[in-house]
């Protein structure tokens, strides 16, 4: 049994790893602000003796003596993340740093949850991992981009300078159980769109591509690269099927037999055109690929929309 600290526990990854975590027989304590995070995310762990739930924010120094940390904890969609893009960049590099200092202290492991918007809108197709990116460092997404950029920067100064035992995970667009419902992105917009019967909103013409990966091979992924050796990343963790916008949509109203209608809207500032991982260094580091097809884990993740728009 090890002691594992997960912050951002209660939101749609961090949720889901807290409960893979104590089913493999460790100690949990999940931290979160609550911000983009729920408490019915995590509500049927909390009986739980080897859980523990604390409501904190990583921009203010936490300590505990634990084995491992998952840091998980910034707001991912731009809707939540745009709310107040200070408080976003303070959360990934301040947060970092806290987290950074915590696993200096008592000798624990240190994972960074990094994200695909590091490589910006790229030029590079599909993106490996020692692409630098393009990224706009004044736009409105930057707080986000940036701020995931910059705790890179800060895990791998620690590591070169204090030895600091850490990984690095770049996640792709993920879906699954347990999102929330109107984080207004393109998974949940058009799910909940199309199972009330609403017109189907694309932004752009539809033709930008993007790679979902089921949250379940993720979380195999996370866990695996925790717990490998010499490798510190960062790895691309994602699915490496990609299709167009059009045809996620069309994927989503075949499932639900809706009759939404699409339509086409102006396309938010700095989108990117295209995100497809390279995921060969998973396989080779991590003997990782993604399992789960997009139509099996859409069936899983459209039941579960459906008993959260009844609530």
């Amino acid at each position: 049994m090890k002691k594992i600290l997960v912050t951002g526990g209660a939101g749609f990854i961090g949720s889901n790893l807290c409960e893979r975590l104590l089913n493999e027989g460790n100690k949990v304590i999940c931290l979160d602000n609550l911000f983009t995070g729920s408490i019915d995310n995590i509500k049927h762990l909390l009986l739980n003796p080897d859980f523990e739930f604390v409501e904190h924010d990583i921009v203010d120094a936490f300590s505990e003596d634990v084995e491992q940390i998952y840091n998980l904890a910034c707001p991912a969609s731009p809707q939540h993340y745009l709310h107040d893009p200070i408080k976003t960049f303070k959360t990934s590099v301040i947060g970092i740093l806290n987290m950074l200092e915590l696993a200096q202290s008592c000798g624990a492991r240190l994972l960074q949850a990094s994200t695909s918007e590091v490589y910006g809108d790229p030029k590079v197709h599909p993106q490996t991992e020692n692409y630098w990116g393009n990224v706009n460092i004044n736009g409105v997404r930057s707080c986000y981009d940036e701020g995931k950029r910059a705790a890179e920067t800060l895990m791998c100064d620690f590591y070169r300078q204090n030895k600091t035992d850490i990984k690095i995970i770049r996640i792709f667009n993920t879906y699954g159980p347990k999102m929330d419902i109107n984080d207004g992105r393109v998974v949940s917009n058009f799910i909940v769109q199309a199972l009330k019967g609403e017109d189907i909103t694309i932004y752009g013409d539809g033709s930008q591509t993007r790679s979902f990966c089921f949250v379940d091979d993720l979380i195999e992924g996370i866990i695996r690269m925790m717990n490998t050796e010499n490798f510190t990343g960062p790895v691309n963790l994602g699915n490496d099927s990609e299709r167009t916008i059009n045809e996620f949509a069309k994927n989503i109203l075949e499932i639900t037999a809706s009759k939404s209608k699409l339509v086409y809207l102006p396309l938010p500032s700095d989108d990117p055109t295209q995100r497809r991982p390279d995921l060969a260094l998973a396989a080779e580091k991590l003997n990782w690929r993604p399992k789960t097809s997009l139509h099996d884990g859409l069936l899983k993740t459209i039941e579960y929309f459906k008993l959260k728009i009844k609530d």
